[in-house]
């Protein structure tokens, strides 16, 4: 065990304010409370670049190296990050500043899939994003990684990130001197860039394939929804705009360059044709034609709009490695979040899972917004005061609906969500 550090920032102004304060020392209790052995030690730790982020305005400190786990511990107790990062590639000497220098000698490959980045989705909606995202990591694996790259589960790592997604971490001797072309080509994949539906259909057996087939009806389904003139169609609208919108671009696209809710309105119009809708249904599951909505002046638009949603409603989301479309899976110079530490935006942890709780629809599902706590039950009960409304949390049994203004009595692991999600603020 380690003592609290000495320089844990606490002044009010710069730097972490005062009422934040008592949350980073929450984080200090923490990791002064964990033996080395109750934190994970990522695979040849010597070769690894490590990232700390603080409570207060430094920039982040990264280009670290560690020899053994118990100084990676010292420096994590002394510094008391709000976030650890290491890297997903393995170098000769991490502790060089420059790239060039460090010596790369290979990478894992990781797939990070965050809610914040699914079309239609929102961390407004909590325990919703969280389910969601949930299902695309497990569709990821069972119907792509596995099946069809050969993937074995024994060179597999599944870790919730803490906050708003779950990471594939996959450490095979096969990949780790795959460039970054050759990971796109596997993203590209995953993605459904440069799908073509009619050999798809036409073609053996494969995920693209079955996810096109079951995912015409939930795209006519959304379409549906979207015709109704209340505040449920305009949310699927929405929803339906973030899928178009995010295909634009991609290698094989067919749809307009831009497409507005006055389009996808027209499309949802025609689909409610019950003789349309069955000849599209029929055409489109035949071989991937989609000529029975048209468009404006005799055009195919409509038509294009269509085949677009289909591919775009069922491609699995990969996070961004930046602001750039290059996805954290390319990225050989990335860090990726520590397994065990802490969240700084949720209080959560990072938590490693077996493979066969990663359903959340089965049984024994993993259940974040409660194995994902590291703070110990406790009657005592804090007051804060909402910043935010119409957002939906659930920490353990407790949840709610938050509405701006308005102050509540919650548990000590909900105070620290909501505040460290910035939903709220401490009432003192």
């Amino acid at each position: 065990m380690y003592s609290i550090a000495a320089d844990l920032p606490i002044q009010s102004g710069g730097g972490l304010s005062v009422g934040w304060s008592k949350y980073a020392f929450k984080f200090a209790e923490y990791y002064n409370n964990r033996a080395i052995e109750d934190m994970w030690i990522p695979p040849r730790l010597r070769t690894r670049e490590w990232m700390f982020i603080g409570f207060d305005d430094r920039p982040p400190e990264r280009h670290r190296g560690f020899r053994k786990p118990r100084d990676l511990m010292a420096h994590v107790v002394r510094k008391i990050p709000s976030n650890c990062f290491y890297s997903t590639a393995y170098y000769n000497d991490p502790n060089q500043r420059k790239m060039k220098d460090k010596g790369l000698q290979g990478a894992d490959l990781i797939f990070d899939l965050d809610g914040d980045h699914l079309p239609g989705v929102t961390d407004g909606d909590f325990p919703a994003m969280i389910q969601v995202i949930q299902e695309q990591a497990h569709q990821l694996w069972y119907d792509f990684l596995e099946p069809e790259f050969g993937f074995k589960e024994e060179y597999l790592q599944v870790t919730f990130s803490g906050h708003r997604g779950f990471h594939l971490h996959y450490r095979s001797p096969d990949i780790w001197q795959l460039d970054s072309p050759a990971r796109r080509e596997i993203v590209s994949h995953i993605r459904g860039e440069g799908v073509d539906i009619g050999v798809l259909l036409n073609g053996p057996d494969c995920a693209w394939k079955r996810r096109v087939v079951s995912g015409v009806d939930s795209v006519i389904s959304k379409l549906d929804e979207a015709h109704q003139d209340n505040i449920d169609g305009k949310k699927a609208l929405h929803q339906l705009k973030e899928i178009v919108d995010s295909r634009i671009g991609m290698p094989g696209y067919v749809g307009p360059k831009r497409c507005g809710t006055d389009m996808l309105k027209a499309v949802a119009e025609r689909v409610q044709d019950t003789s349309r809708r069955k000849r599209l249904i029929e055409s489109f599951q035949k071989d991937g034609s989609v000529t029975q909505l048209g468009g404006p002046k005799g055009g195919s638009q409509y038509d294009n709009v269509f085949t677009e949603l289909v591919k775009g409603d069922n491609s699995i989301v990969l996070g961004k490695a930046g602001e750039t479309d290059e996805v954290v899976t390319i990225d050989l110079k990335r860090v990726i979040r520590w397994p065990t530490s802490l969240h700084g935006k949720s209080g959560m942890k990072v938590v490693e899972l077996p493979l066969s709780r990663l359903d959340p629809n089965q049984k024994n599902s993993f259940d974040p917004l409660n194995e994902a706590i590291p703070w110990k039950k406790s009657s005592r009960m804090e007051k804060v005061r909402a910043i935010r409304s119409d957002v939906v949390y659930r920490i353990r049994e407790s949840h709610g609906v938050l509405s701006e203004g308005e102050i509540y009595d919650v548990d000590e692991a909900t105070a620290t969500f909501l505040v460290l999600k910035k939903w709220a603020e401490p009432v003192t």
